[in-house]
């Protein structure tokens, strides 16, 4: 009599990155090779994706940290430690909003309270209409010019509500 032998089915491994949208892949890996030789690459390869993204996606942690053979756990924790890089998808637009005190000195803090009302979410959140994401910055480096703000890449000075209304109203003019 021949025993019978019980199937044991086999782990499939999937290859880290697979679940991500092409372009997204794309990105992470055209990030990864054009840095990977840098010493310390991570953070240029960081800053790379979420300059070409937006963001850094979380599914795409696993394919950083296999290109550059790391833990996942020490790619998460450069992106969790640095409060510059996103996790989420942000708006059209993101406001950076200075909260050095320079900028405290000359009303960030009022203006802080505005664009937190005007824009209907609180800092790393996102507009309901998806326009604009509110995040926080400790200098912008204008500190003469304060309060400041940046939307996208382009500073702006002495921000007053009013003013920071006509940006916003501007579509981030």
């Amino acid at each position: 009599m021949v025993s019978e032998r019980k199937r044991v089915p086999i782990p499939i491994r999937v290859e880290p990155g697979a679940d991500l949208p092409a372009a997204q892949r794309t990105a992470v890996l055209e990030a990864v090779n054009h840095n990977r030789a840098l010493e310390g690459a991570l953070l240029p390869i960081l800053h790379a994706i979420q300059d070409r993204l937006g963001w850094i996606p979380p599914r795409a942690l696993p394919l950083i940290a296999y290109e550059l053979n790391l833990s996942r756990a020490e790619v998460h924790g450069v992106v969790t430690f640095y409060h510059y890089f996103r996790q989420h998808q942000p708006g059209e637009h993101v406001v950076f909003l200075c909260r050095a005190e320079a900028c405290q000195a000359v009303g960030a803090v009022s203006l802080e309270a505005h664009a937190k009302r005007a824009l209907g979410t609180d800092f790393h959140g996102t507009s309901s209409d998806g326009r604009f994401t509110l995040e926080p910055v400790y200098c912008l480096g204008n500190c003469a010019s304060g309060p400041s703000l940046m939307i996208d890449k382009e500073l702006h000075g002495r921000v007053t509500p009013e003013r920071f209304d006509e940006l916003i109203g501007a579509g981030a003019a």
